[in-house]
């Protein structure tokens, strides 16, 4: 089966949590988050890096724009969500299904794009700090 391209947007936090899968995975969801999301196509990534990621404390004032392809067989049993404009299509993975979703991932997770918020600071994470700066 042909493979879809997806796409999460993340800050620095969960980025140095896939980092640290070797770029394989996303890590579990918290207890209060009981979907994953990754988004349809990058426009929509990229902008909820720019003005959310960017501007909010908890994300390090980085947004980091993924990139990963899974079996479009697989993702067929996940509805597309749509959850504003024309661009804002997602999927909603319940978070008990994250580790099934990540055996899917083919080829590991990929850095896309980054922005950067006027309240970054490099993070002392080795290989997070490595990445950004090929962003930077």
């Amino acid at each position: 089966m042909d493979p879809i391209t997806l796409y999460r947007p993340v800050g620095l936090k969960e980025l140095e949590l896939i980092l640290d899968t070797g770029a394989t995975a996303f890590p579990p969801r918290l207890h209060w988050q009981p979907i994953f999301y990754p988004v349809m196509n990058q426009p929509y990534a990229e902008q909820i890096a720019l003005e959310w990621n960017t501007r909010d404390e908890f994300s390090g004032y980085c947004g980091a724009v993924t990139a990963f392809d899974l079996p479009s067989g697989f993702l067929s049993r996940y509805d597309v969500q749509n959850v504003g404009g024309e661009i804002h299509n997602e999927l909603w993975v319940p978070a008990e299904e994250l580790s099934e979703f990540n055996q899917q991932i083919s080829g590991g997770i990929r850095v896309v794009k980054v922005f950067f918020g006027d309240r970054f600071k490099m993070p002392e994470h080795p290989a997070t700090a490595a990445l950004l700066r090929r962003f930077r």
